[in-house]
């Protein structure tokens, strides 16, 4: 209450904040005239002054107010749009590395454009960071108009880009790309063995759009760069055979609140019995160690089934499991889920099962983006994860007001006793806004449900609008031109991803009804009346004569204004107490524009603010209210049934729902609680990265340290020295008598790795012979024995060997490590029940394996150089076949791979050869992916590239 009393008073911290910008805000306003007047060559000069002002001492802060007012003029000279005051505010707060929560249709793009530009000017690179390859190469054309115009490059970093191609990209002034592909490209770099070949400059600073879904919802799936392994299809499809021999509840249980599936005792006992009689149990029992990897396939095939549901967290097409992006509901092509549960999945539906992969590099997006010296970025939706983007990435958020007060009327939700329930009061909804012509878009919480939606809407007269043919919206335009309904609707979900854009663009057109699957990260706004841009690029697609198409969009452009004011005329008015004798009705106006309709709550808040932020776009009008049904996974798994049973009793019939803010209230509660463990899982397992993200940070510097170097004979020198000191110190102790010496063993140990046979033995016995001594004499004789290889072959030929031996030993002492810190880190719960810290525990248990680690990198590379034939200089090490992949350690959930991201050798494209199919040896280097060149129509890893 005092709290809320001060803000009365002193406003909100956000408010002072905001006023504090304001300044600043009429400094650039006036000098609006001064640049305005300037030609278009002194405004691109700017840019150089600007440069040199830098280089004499200024700070990017001194420039902010001449940069942004060059910015804004740019901007209107070239896209015709000037930025609003509102959008200078958010401009500055992504220059001070904090998040500016903009709603939609606010306009974040262009407003990247005044922080990019200024942190430009520094020369260091600035990244933007966008939520999928559409956006990244949409917003670097759209705003690269700005940045050209101004004298800055701008380059785009999307999947499917060779080596040279990524390099140019990001040595422009301006990168866009994915989060994807700027984390990929970072643990491919640090998987190069030349300088020169890897694509990434510094980190300098990055705006993250959408940032608290790539920041939070995508930041707990790490990113991994992987090879593949044995192909064991066939043990898969043999496990999932037993799958429909278990019963629920007697043989397993299953936990839909944490995601968890696990044998009972009777299970344990009727799979031990299932695997010994298909030959497939080592041992006597399950518990045995060897049989380790077979209870957990075991487990992810009972996941696949119990878990996971086709159409709704997957859908099956052309022989392939394709992953849903729970998120975006998206299709993720070529993606794959983790630690075999991908495989189950296929064995489960039958389908071609596709080999594992082992991890050759990872990194979390956490990790990842606090490399940047300044981290920045933007959403409509982050205050309800404030607490958590401070925690981890230090970064504030900053509500920007909206340059237009929000005309959106949000009601209060509607609960239903089951779905048939609230499917009937949707369609009801949907009926009479239809009748008034007001746009509907009505979101779901997946593909499964948008589809039963769908259905529901065939069966009562409703018609499928079918995207794939041509003109497909002229009925609804003329609809909407005869102002009577057409009963037509859309479906927006990962099966209709070509025409997103199109979809998403017209969902305002008068008596428009669009079934959308989640519309974070959507990248088009809905404007009201339907899209000029987007009816003109398909409408004046086959017209030639540039008159007749300036005509025709005009035409359009009036239509839409037409449209426009129908959809604002699209109100409602609802009787709220009837008429009382003398006293008439009391009614309530319900405002026009676009009506959203959520058929759930999700999870999260802030998808549910996503969708909600769609209407009401720069002070329209518009309406949202949610649909529940007690069925619903987050009321069903929240304790529904209680107020199931306390509904029947107070007699709620049919057809009726309970309408209260208190029910908002409630579900709010119950999405902040899961929220909250959210975020304690994520921290969780950041605290475990971190662990594993110090080591990297180790290996990765010291590689580059490597790769600077002409020379690294020092430091296989040293290296070679610290073995033998080792091997001295192991097998001759200090302070023991010669006769305690284990001579053999060291003299056998010198033969095995350093392939020196010395008379260690004749030396041991000499009069008054101390280990310092003996350990002199064999280090005299490995420098001696590498002096001869370095004198036989030329010094340069061995600088090549020795980095190229010690790089390569690296790499391949790192992949078995990140394989060991894996299996560490999925056992070392079970020390909780010793009373001890897990984390802790994992740790030391890490530090110690790292210790080890660099011990036998210091062995492996002194026993190579010490044994190594002459290699050719001009032969580049080769590196492994790649993948690249997201997985939830957690879960095993969200690992996605793209199965075209084997690069040949890392992006280094091949020259073109004429293949003979029936001559291997014209093949050449065969992406894993690519039909296989004999011509069996198979891909290359599941024909002639299958591992044996």
């Amino acid at each position: 209450m005092i709290g809320a009393l001060a803000r009365k008073f002193f406003g909100s911290a956000n408010d002072r904040r905001v006023k504090g910008y304001q300044s600043r805000v009429a400094a650039i306003n006036a000098l609006e005239p001064e640049v305005a007047a300037l030609s278009d060559d002194a405004l691109k000069a700017r840019t150089a002054e600007f440069k040199a002002q830098l280089e004499a001492g200024k700070t990017l802060d001194d420039l902010l107010v001449p940069a942004f007012a060059t910015v804004r003029e740019a901007a209107k000279r070239t896209l015709g749009q000037r930025h609003f005051d509102v959008q200078l505010i958010g401009g500055m707060v992504l220059h001070e590395g904090d998040i500016a929560e903009m709603k939609t249709g606010e306009g974040k793009t262009l407003v990247a454009t005044l922080a990019v530009y200024l942190n430009a000017l520094a020369g260091q690179g600035v990244h933007v960071v966008t939520v999928n390859d559409y956006l990244a190469k949409r917003d670097s054309g759209w705003m690269g108009q700005i940045y050209s115009f101004l004298g800055l490059t701008t380059g785009v970093i999307v999947h499917g880009l060779d080596d040279a191609e990524r390099q140019a990209a990001y040595a422009c002034d301006i990168t866009y790309g994915t989060n994807n592909e700027y984390g990929f490209d970072y643990l491919r770099d640090n998987m190069k063995y030349r300088l020169e070949d890897m694509v990434q400059r510094k980190h300098f600073y990055a705006i993250v759009d959408e940032v608290d879904s790539i920041l939070i919802d995508e930041a707990r799936t790490p990113l991994i760069i992987s090879g593949p392994l044995d192909d064991r299809s066939e043990f898969y499809n043999t496990i999932d055979t037993f799958l429909p021999k278990l019963e629920k509840v007697i043989d397993f249980e299953v936990d839909e609140k944490q995601r968890t599936v696990t044998l009972t005792e009777a299970g344990m006992e009727k799979i031990e019995t299932l695997l010994r009689d298909a030959g497939q149990l080592k041992g006597e029992t399950l518990y045995d160690v060897e049989n380790v990897s077979v209870v957990h396939h075991i487990n992810q095939a009972l996941r696949a089934h119990s878990l996971f549901n086709r159409d709704k967290d997957y859908i099956v097409r052309d022989d392939e499991v394709i992953i849903i992006d729970e998120f975006t509901g998206r299709m993720m092509q070529g993606r794959r889920y983790s630690e075999g549960l991908h495989q189950a999945l296929e064995a489960k539906e039958h389908v071609t099962v596709q080999p594992e992969n082992q991890t050759l590099a990872s990194i979390t997006f956490q990790n990842y983006f606090r490399m940047y010296k300044k981290l920045a970025g933007m959403t409509g939706t982050a205050l309800t994860e404030a607490d958590e983007l401070f925690d981890i990435y230090k970064l504030e958020v900053v509500e920007v007001p909206t340059n237009v007060g929000i005309g959106r009327m949000d009601e209060d939700d509607e609960v239903y006793r089951t779905q048939d329930e609230k499917h009937a009061a949707i369609l009801a909804e949907i009926e009479r806004a239809n009748a008034r012509m007001q746009p509907v878009l009505v979101g779901t919480a997946s593909i499964e449900k948008s589809e039963v939606l769908g259905e529901y809407l065939l069966k009562n007269g409703y018609k499928l609008i079918d995207f794939t043919k041509p003109k497909a919206m002229d009925k609804l335009y003329a609809a909407a031109r005869s102002g009577k309904p057409a009963k037509l609707f859309a479906v927006l979900n990962a099966r209709f991803h070509e025409q997103e854009a199109y979809i998403v663009a017209e969902a305002g057109v008068p008596g428009a009804i669009t079934i959308a699957t989640n519309m974070a990260g959507r990248g088009t706004d809905i404007k009201l009346g339907g899209s000029v841009e987007m009816r003109a690029q398909i409408e004046t697609a086959e017209i030639a004569d540039e008159a007749e198409k300036a005509a025709k969009i005009a035409e359009i452009k009036a239509e839409i204004e037409r449209f426009r004011e129908i959809v604002l005329n699209a109100k409602e008015v609802v009787e709220i107490e009837p008429a009382k004798g003398n006293k008439p009705a009391k009614t309530v106006e319900k405002p026009g524009g676009l009506y959203i309709m959520g058929s759930e709550r999700h999870e999260s808040r802030r998808i549910d603010n996503q969708l909600r932020g769609r209407s009401g776009r720069q002070g329209d009008p518009g309406r949202s209210k949610f649909f529940l049904s007690l069925e619903d996974d987050l009321m069903r798994i929240f304790g529904s049934d209680r107020l199931d049973t306390m509904l029947t009793r107070l007699g709620l019939k049919e057809g009726e729902a309970i309408i209260h803010p208190w029910i908002n209230k409630a579900l709010e509660k119950a999405q902040q609680k899961v929220e909250a463990r959210n975020f304690d899982i994520r921290k969780n397992l950041l605290k475990y990265d971190d662990v594993q993200n110090d080591q990297r940070k180790v290996i990765f510097e010291q590689r580059v340290d490597l790769m600077q170097n002409d020379s690294v004979a020092e430091t296989v020198n040293d290296m070679r020295r610290a073995f033998v000191e080792d091997l001295v110190t192991k097998h001759v102790p200090e302070n023991q008598y010669a006769e305690q010496w284990d001579v053999a063993g060291l003299k056998e140990e010198l033969k095995r790795v350093l392939d020196l046979d010395l008379p260690v033995d004749d030396w041991a016995k000499e009069e008054g012979i101390a280990d310092e001594e003996l350990l002199n004499r064999i280090e005299q004789k490995a420098d001696e024995h590498m002096a001869a290889k370095v004198a036989q072959w030329g010094p340069d030929v061995m600088r090549y060997v020795e980095k190229t031996i010690l790089l390569q030993t690296l790499d391949h002492l790192w992949r078995e490590h990140l394989v060991m810190l894996d299996h560490l880190r999925q056992v070392i719960g079970l020390r909780g029940y010793g009373q001890r810290d897990p984390l802790q525990e994992y740790k030391a248990e890490a530090f110690n394996l790292f210790e080890a680690m660099i011990a036998n990198l210091r062995e492996a590379v002194t026993a190579q150089l010490m044994r190594v034939e002459i290699v050719p200089p001009d032969v580049q090490p080769e590196l492994p076949v790649m993948e690249a992949h997201k997985l939830d350690y957690n879960t095993g959930e969200d690992e996605m791979a793209f199965a075209n991201a084997a690069l040949a050798p890392m992006g280094q494209q091949q020259p073109a050869v004429a293949r003979d199919p029936n001559n291997q040896d014209t093949w050449g280097k065969v992406g894993r992916n690519e039909d296989c060149p004999c011509g069996s129509g198979k891909k290359f890893k599941h024909c002639h590239g299958r591992y044996a």
